[in-house]
């Protein structure tokens, strides 16, 4: 398949948010949406793929088989996965399809992808280094566009209409993603929070947004995105599952963030391991620490 990088034009409005929650029984958003710019730097991911890869929480087979469902999926047709990362989408989908096209901005994620590609055995993926924005593929191309933990990075209305025109009639596209550790309840996780908050200055909602949520943030909002760029059966889904951290994966998941990363804390690094050590231990010395997390992904279908 011919798709390759371009250089990007001037990017649109896009919208600062973290990871989809549930949206169902709700009524659409009326009048044009409403979009507010993020500030991420370019390289906010520097340092972070190792981290990445060994310490975020896989999606849930339960969710991935239920995006399967939802999109009819014949297992002849092509995944294209946008600011990809290290591939936690494609890899774990890419059996489902006979060639998956995975493209992200950092080549230090593109590199961990390959080696855990190469890992697993997995070898139907061409991985690229690039904006999403910045992609040109043939229109009706793909059977699954999917966006993990990534869509309030991208110009979001771009990216829809683009996806629409590189999308199968029929075909959907997929936002993917959960609820952050440090936007958790549980009192272990506002813990957490307020160590990141002590070392960063900044109080986190979510892993990838320090900031608080703006106007125009969640599956509400990824929801009337689609919908105002043409997507029908427009929809969101949830899936809570336990999960059970321990201390070292507590820090490698912030580690893998771009709040927390070595790059953020810099000399501070092993001091915030040692007081996140500390206080989580201080709250719940058997060094477990529970939680249920709530996964979820909003889809819409490009009209027959």
């Amino acid at each position: 398949m011919d798709f390759r990088v371009t250089r990007a034009e001037p990017m649109g409005s896009m919208v600062n948010m973290g990871e989809p929650t549930a949206a169902q029984g709700k009524e659409p958003q009326s009048g044009p949406v409403e979009c507010v710019k993020p500030n991420f730097s370019a390289d906010a991911f520097a340092g972070t793929a190792a981290y990445y890869v060994r310490y975020r929480v896989p999606y849930p087979e339960g969710l991935l088989r239920a995006l399967l469902d939802a999109s009819a999926v014949t297992g002849e047709g092509r995944l294209l996965d946008l600011a990809c990362g290290p591939g936690r989408v494609a890899l774990d989908l890419a059996p489902s399809f006979r060639e998956v096209c995975a493209i992200d901005l950092e080549p230090e994620m593109i590199e961990a992808g390959q080696r855990e590609a190469a890992r697993r055995g997995v070898q139907r993926i061409t991985w690229k280094i690039g904006r999403a924005e910045d992609l040109e593929a043939p229109p009706d191309s793909f059977e699954l566009i999917t966006i993990g933990a990534a869509f309030h990075r991208l110009d979001q209305q771009l990216i829809a209409a683009r996806s629409l025109r590189w999308l199968k009639p029929g075909c959907r596209l997929a936002t993917l993603g959960s609820h952050s550790v440090l936007g958790g309840k549980e009192r272990w996780q506002q813990a957490v929070a307020d160590v990141v908050h002590r070392w960063t200055k900044r109080r986190s909602k979510s892993d990838e947004c320090a900031e608080p949520r703006l106007p125009g943030s969640g599956p509400e909002h990824f929801e009337s995105v689609l919908r105002e760029a043409g997507f029908v059966d427009v929809s969101s889904y949830t899936l809570v599952q336990p999960h059970d951290w321990t201390v070292e994966t507590v820090l490698g998941f912030l580690h893998s963030t771009s709040v927390c990363s070595k790059a953020v804390l810099g000399k501070n690094a092993e001091l915030f391991e040692s007081d996140l050590k500390a206080t989580l231990l201080g709250h719940d010395p058997s060094g477990t620490y529970h939680e249920s997390t709530q996964w979820g992904f909003t889809t819409g279908r490009k009209p027959s």
